[in-house]
């Protein structure tokens, strides 16, 4: 029920409330987490961006599940990018070499061919999320929706005595 109401909350958002600039923002920054390893230290620093920013939690919470279900497919790549950065760049061999010298720098587990490759394809890929979801948002809310509203299916839903006693129910506890 929890990722149902995130859903509903999204396309919610779609329709009104935050900015586009605020959605595309928190799925980009989803995406980041959804395509890398979320328990290192730069995945806890995106959590934290997600927090600390003023983008939308519903919309993160959504494209985190919506890129670690694709991640699973895309590790042969993650591996391949990592493997290229760590091993056959010889000019990086001595930033990744003080880099798990460093104290702190060992918690990115950059010495992971994936956890590399996925970063850094994360982080490359976000730009395009962002602009993308921005688009699609403004595009859902000039167009599609209100075409949505129109669909005969759509306004029988809505006037069903089913949805009206789930919308009672919901909005019983307040």
């Amino acid at each position: 029920m929890f990722w149902l109401k995130i859903i509903k909350d999204f396309i919610k958002i779609l329709r009104e409330g935050q900015t586009s600039r605020q959605i595309a923002g928190g799925f980009a920054l989803g995406s980041i987490i959804g395509l890398s390893p979320m328990f290192t230290l730069q995945g806890i620093l995106v959590w934290l961006m997600i927090l600390v920013l003023d983008v939308n939690l519903s919309a993160a919470l959504l494209s985190l599940t919506l890129f670690s279900l694709a991640a699973f497919l895309i590790d042969p790549l993650f591996h391949l990018l990592g493997y290229t950065l760590l091993v056959q760049v010889d000019a990086l061999r001595g930033i990744w070499t003080s880099l798990y010298n460093a104290p702190i720098a060992p918690l990115t587990r950059f010495n992971n061919t994936v956890v590399l490759g996925s970063f850094v394809f994360a982080l490359v890929s976000s730009l395009p999320v962002y602009f993308g979801m921005k688009h699609f948002v403004v595009a859902y809310r000039t167009h599609v929706g209100a075409k949505i509203e129109k669909w005969k299916i759509y306004q029988a839903l809505k006037k069903s005595a089913l949805v009206k006693w789930y919308l009672r129910i919901r909005d019983f506890g307040g």
